[in-house]
């Protein structure tokens, strides 16, 4: 195979799971919108619903793990190859209110897996945010917005867990 054949091979793969620029999706006030909109959720609902049980010790290990690859890894997989994916399909483009049904149904699976890990509850708040960073996936055809507002929620549920003292400072 010629090297310029996987090069555009690569390029396909990646233009198809979303990494696509995004600037003016990034410069929009519904951006900024959902960014502020995970603050305020985040910070009145961590005392009524706390995202981990218990006290943990602060890391660097867990801060980067928690703000920056599990929210690229999920993106990457959830929006990128399966919400891509739906799309591709016309049942997957049909929309409610601004909505894909691929967006539902992608939503619905990253539900599922953090139900892993993670108490009932606490798993099915993540449906709204994943409903959120679909859209802008959907809105800019793109992974950027929807990666950083998933790194913005992630590090608001750290500093959160600091706020709150269930995180032990070194």
């Amino acid at each position: 195979m010629a090297k310029e054949s996987v090069t555009d091979m690569l390029r396909y793969l990646a233009k198809d799971a979303g990494f696509n620029p995004a600037w003016r999706c990034l410069l929009e006030y519904r951006f900024a919108l959902a960014l502020v909109a995970g603050i305020v959720v985040v910070w009145l609902g961590h005392d009524w619903l706390p995202p981990f049980a218990g006290s943990h010790v602060f890391s660097w290990k867990l801060l980067v793990a928690l703000v920056v690859w599990q929210p690229v890894f999920e993106e990457i997989l959830f929006r990128g190859i399966i919400q891509g994916q739906l799309l591709k399909h016309d049942r997957g483009r049909r929309c409610w209110r601004q909505i894909s049904s691929a967006n539902v149904i992608t939503s619905m699976l990253f539900v599922g897996i953090h139900l892993i890990m993670n108490p009932t509850l606490v798993s099915l708040t993540v449906f709204i945010p994943s409903l959120v960073f679909g859209y802008f996936r959907d809105r800019c055809d793109s992974l950027y917005p929807s990666m950083l507002l998933h790194c913005g929620y992630n590090a608001f549920v750290f500093a959160g867990l600091i706020v709150a003292d269930n995180m032990e400072l070194p």
